[in-house]
Protein backbone atom coordinates (compact mmCIF):
# COMPACT_ATOMS: atom_id res chain seq x y z
CA UNK A 1 0.00 0.00 0.00
CA UNK A 2 1.13 3.55 -0.77
CA UNK A 3 0.32 6.69 1.18
CA UNK A 4 0.36 9.70 -1.15
CA UNK A 5 0.28 13.02 0.66
CA UNK A 6 -0.47 16.46 -0.72
CA UNK A 7 0.83 19.33 1.43
CA UNK A 8 -1.14 22.52 1.91
CA UNK A 9 -3.27 24.55 4.26
CA UNK A 10 -6.99 23.83 4.82
CA UNK A 11 -9.79 26.25 4.00
CA UNK A 12 -11.07 28.23 1.03
CA UNK A 13 -8.79 31.14 1.95
CA UNK A 14 -5.72 29.10 0.96
CA UNK A 15 -7.16 26.94 -1.81
CA UNK A 16 -5.44 28.77 -4.71
CA UNK A 17 -2.19 29.54 -2.87
CA UNK A 18 1.13 28.44 -4.33
CA UNK A 19 1.76 26.63 -1.02
CA UNK A 20 -1.28 24.42 -1.78
CA UNK A 21 -0.08 22.93 -5.06
CA UNK A 22 0.33 19.58 -3.23
CA UNK A 23 -3.36 19.59 -2.35
CA UNK A 24 -4.18 20.33 -6.00
CA UNK A 25 -2.10 17.36 -7.18
CA UNK A 26 -3.83 14.76 -4.98
CA UNK A 27 -7.25 16.31 -5.70
CA UNK A 28 -6.62 15.78 -9.41
CA UNK A 29 -5.48 12.19 -8.90
CA UNK A 30 -8.60 11.42 -6.82
CA UNK A 31 -10.90 12.95 -9.44
CA UNK A 32 -9.35 11.30 -12.50
CA UNK A 33 -8.69 7.83 -11.07
CA UNK A 34 -11.99 7.00 -9.41
CA UNK A 35 -11.02 7.35 -5.77
CA UNK A 36 -13.70 7.22 -3.10
CA UNK A 37 -15.12 10.37 -1.48
CA UNK A 38 -12.93 12.43 0.81
CA UNK A 39 -13.46 11.64 4.49
CA UNK A 40 -12.15 13.18 7.70
CA UNK A 41 -9.49 10.99 9.29
CA UNK A 42 -5.94 11.21 10.68
CA UNK A 43 -6.28 14.96 11.29
CA UNK A 44 -6.86 15.42 7.59
CA UNK A 45 -8.93 14.35 4.61
CA UNK A 46 -8.42 10.93 3.05
CA UNK A 47 -9.62 9.15 -0.10
CA UNK A 48 -8.84 5.55 -0.98
CA UNK A 49 -8.54 3.83 -4.32
CA UNK A 50 -6.08 2.16 -6.67
CA UNK A 51 -3.43 3.27 -9.09
CA UNK A 52 -2.93 0.31 -11.39
CA UNK A 53 -2.65 -2.72 -9.13
CA UNK A 54 -1.45 -0.70 -6.13
CA UNK A 55 -3.80 0.16 -3.29
CA UNK A 56 -3.36 3.84 -2.44
CA UNK A 57 -4.53 6.19 0.31
CA UNK A 58 -4.51 9.89 -0.57
CA UNK A 59 -4.09 12.26 2.37
CA UNK A 60 -4.42 16.04 2.72
CA UNK A 61 -3.29 16.99 6.25
CA UNK A 62 -5.49 19.67 7.84
CA UNK A 63 -3.11 20.51 10.66
CA UNK A 64 -1.75 23.46 8.65
CA UNK A 65 1.56 23.15 6.85
CA UNK A 66 3.88 23.47 9.86
CA UNK A 67 2.32 20.45 11.61
CA UNK A 68 1.83 18.16 8.59
CA UNK A 69 3.93 15.40 10.16
CA UNK A 70 1.33 14.80 12.87
CA UNK A 71 -1.31 13.79 10.32
CA UNK A 72 1.02 11.75 8.13
CA UNK A 73 2.59 9.98 11.12
CA UNK A 74 -0.84 8.97 12.44
CA UNK A 75 -1.86 7.47 9.08
CA UNK A 76 1.47 5.61 8.80
CA UNK A 77 1.11 4.06 12.23
CA UNK A 78 -2.47 2.99 11.58
CA UNK A 79 -1.54 1.13 8.38
CA UNK A 80 1.88 0.01 9.70
CA UNK A 81 3.69 1.65 6.78
CA UNK A 82 7.36 2.46 6.42
CA UNK A 83 8.63 5.90 5.31
CA UNK A 84 9.53 4.30 1.96
CA UNK A 85 5.78 3.73 1.38
CA UNK A 86 5.06 7.47 1.62
CA UNK A 87 5.12 9.89 -1.33
CA UNK A 88 4.68 13.60 -0.65
CA UNK A 89 3.68 16.29 -3.17
CA UNK A 90 5.20 19.63 -2.11
CA UNK A 91 5.72 23.13 -3.50
CA UNK A 92 9.34 23.85 -4.44
CA UNK A 93 10.78 27.37 -4.55
CA UNK A 94 14.07 26.24 -6.05
CA UNK A 95 12.50 24.91 -9.25
CA UNK A 96 11.14 27.03 -12.08
CA UNK A 97 7.33 27.08 -12.39
CA UNK A 98 6.07 23.81 -13.85
CA UNK A 99 9.33 21.90 -13.37
CA UNK A 100 9.18 18.64 -11.42
CA UNK A 101 11.70 16.44 -9.67
CA UNK A 102 11.19 13.21 -7.73
CA UNK A 103 13.52 12.63 -4.80
CA UNK A 104 13.85 9.77 -2.33
CA UNK A 105 15.10 10.87 1.06
CA UNK A 106 17.28 13.89 1.74
CA UNK A 107 16.93 17.13 3.69
CA UNK A 108 13.95 19.43 4.08
CA UNK A 109 15.72 22.55 2.66
CA UNK A 110 13.84 24.79 5.07
CA UNK A 111 10.37 23.78 3.89
CA UNK A 112 8.17 23.91 7.00
CA UNK A 113 5.93 21.04 5.91
CA UNK A 114 8.91 18.77 5.24
CA UNK A 115 10.54 19.88 8.48
CA UNK A 116 7.49 18.54 10.35
CA UNK A 117 7.50 15.32 8.32
CA UNK A 118 11.17 14.77 9.16
CA UNK A 119 10.35 15.13 12.85
CA UNK A 120 7.63 12.46 12.71
CA UNK A 121 8.79 10.11 9.92
CA UNK A 122 12.51 10.60 9.46
CA UNK A 123 13.86 11.43 6.00
CA UNK A 124 13.23 8.15 4.15
CA UNK A 125 10.02 9.17 2.38
CA UNK A 126 9.80 10.22 -1.28
CA UNK A 127 8.84 13.69 -2.32
CA UNK A 128 7.58 15.03 -5.63
CA UNK A 129 8.91 18.58 -5.85
CA UNK A 130 6.57 20.82 -7.84
CA UNK A 131 8.29 24.00 -9.00
CA UNK A 132 6.57 27.31 -8.25
CA UNK A 133 9.56 29.61 -8.79
CA UNK A 134 11.19 32.00 -6.33
CA UNK A 135 10.23 35.63 -5.67
CA UNK A 136 13.89 36.63 -5.75
CA UNK A 137 14.50 37.68 -2.15
CA UNK A 138 14.25 35.64 1.06
CA UNK A 139 12.07 38.18 2.86
CA UNK A 140 9.44 37.86 0.11
CA UNK A 141 9.06 34.08 0.36
CA UNK A 142 6.31 33.91 2.98
CA UNK A 143 4.01 36.32 1.13
CA UNK A 144 4.81 34.65 -2.17
CA UNK A 145 3.89 31.08 -1.18
CA UNK A 146 0.76 32.25 0.66
CA UNK A 147 -0.45 34.19 -2.36
CA UNK A 148 -2.70 32.84 -5.11
CA UNK A 149 -1.26 31.72 -8.42
CA UNK A 150 -1.32 34.52 -10.97
CA UNK A 151 -3.52 34.37 -14.05
CA UNK A 152 -0.37 33.99 -16.13
CA UNK A 153 0.33 30.69 -14.30
CA UNK A 154 -2.90 29.02 -15.38
CA UNK A 155 -1.63 27.40 -18.58
CA UNK A 156 1.49 25.74 -17.17
CA UNK A 157 -0.39 24.76 -14.01
CA UNK A 158 -3.12 23.03 -16.04
CA UNK A 159 -0.50 21.18 -18.12
CA UNK A 160 1.31 20.10 -14.96
CA UNK A 161 -1.87 18.71 -13.37
CA UNK A 162 -2.65 16.83 -16.59
CA UNK A 163 0.82 15.28 -16.53
CA UNK A 164 0.54 14.29 -12.87
CA UNK A 165 -2.79 12.62 -13.56
CA UNK A 166 -1.39 10.79 -16.61
CA UNK A 167 1.64 9.57 -14.68
CA UNK A 168 -0.04 8.71 -11.37
CA UNK A 169 -0.30 4.94 -12.06
CA UNK A 170 3.47 4.85 -12.68
CA UNK A 171 4.11 6.76 -9.47
CA UNK A 172 1.97 4.24 -7.58
CA UNK A 173 3.93 1.33 -9.02
CA UNK A 174 7.28 2.95 -8.21
CA UNK A 175 8.31 3.69 -11.80
CA UNK A 176 9.46 7.28 -11.35
CA UNK A 177 10.98 7.40 -14.82
CA UNK A 178 7.66 6.75 -16.55
CA UNK A 179 5.95 9.16 -14.17
CA UNK A 180 8.36 11.92 -15.19
CA UNK A 181 7.98 11.04 -18.87
CA UNK A 182 4.20 11.42 -18.60
CA UNK A 183 4.66 14.89 -17.11
CA UNK A 184 7.20 15.86 -19.78
CA UNK A 185 4.79 14.92 -22.55
CA UNK A 186 2.37 17.51 -21.15
CA UNK A 187 4.76 20.24 -20.05
CA UNK A 188 7.76 20.20 -22.39
CA UNK A 189 7.15 21.58 -25.90
CA UNK A 190 7.66 18.76 -28.34
CA UNK A 191 10.18 19.44 -31.07
CA UNK A 192 8.78 19.48 -34.57
CA UNK A 193 10.66 17.24 -37.00
CA UNK A 194 13.17 19.19 -39.09
CA UNK A 195 11.86 20.27 -42.50
CA UNK A 196 12.71 17.90 -45.29
CA UNK A 197 15.35 19.18 -47.64
CA UNK A 198 14.06 19.74 -51.16
CA UNK A 199 15.46 17.31 -53.66
CA UNK A 200 18.20 18.78 -55.82
CA UNK A 201 16.96 19.66 -59.28
CA UNK A 202 18.07 17.14 -61.83
CA UNK A 203 20.16 18.69 -64.65
CA UNK A 204 18.28 18.80 -67.93
CA UNK A 205 19.87 18.21 -71.31
CA UNK A 206 19.28 21.21 -73.56
CA UNK A 207 17.30 20.29 -76.65
CA UNK A 208 19.41 19.50 -79.72
CA UNK A 209 18.83 22.09 -82.44
CA UNK A 210 17.50 20.63 -85.64
CA UNK A 211 20.28 19.64 -87.99
CA UNK A 212 20.37 20.64 -91.65
CA UNK A 213 20.22 17.65 -93.92
CA UNK A 214 23.72 16.58 -94.82
CA UNK A 215 24.78 15.88 -98.41
CA UNK A 216 25.77 12.31 -99.02
CA UNK A 217 29.52 11.83 -99.03
CA UNK A 218 30.94 12.82 -102.51
CA UNK A 219 27.74 14.56 -103.55
CA UNK A 220 27.98 17.93 -105.40
CA UNK A 221 25.59 20.73 -105.99
CA UNK A 222 24.79 19.22 -109.35
CA UNK A 223 23.49 16.11 -107.59
CA UNK A 224 20.87 18.18 -105.89
CA UNK A 225 20.00 20.44 -108.89
CA UNK A 226 16.32 20.01 -109.70
CA UNK A 227 16.31 22.07 -112.96
CA UNK A 228 15.20 20.40 -116.15
CA UNK A 229 17.80 19.73 -118.85
CA UNK A 230 16.31 22.47 -121.08
CA UNK A 231 16.40 24.99 -118.20
CA UNK A 232 20.04 24.19 -117.54
CA UNK A 233 20.96 24.89 -121.23
CA UNK A 234 19.06 28.15 -121.32
CA UNK A 235 20.71 29.24 -118.06
CA UNK A 236 24.17 28.58 -119.54
CA UNK A 237 23.57 30.96 -122.47
CA UNK A 238 22.04 33.79 -120.50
Amino acid sequence: MKLIVGLGNPGAKYARNRHNIGYAAVDRIAMDHGFGPWKSKFQGRVADGRLGSEKVLLLKPETFMNLSGQSVGEAMRFYKLDPADVIVFQDELDLAPGKVKVKQGGGHAGHNGLRSLHAHLGDGYARVRLGIGHPGRKELVSGYVLHDFARADEDWLADLMDGISDGAPHLGSGDNGKFMNAIALRTVPQRAPPPRKPKAAQPTTPPTPPQKPQKPQGATDMDTDTRSTMQKLLDRFN
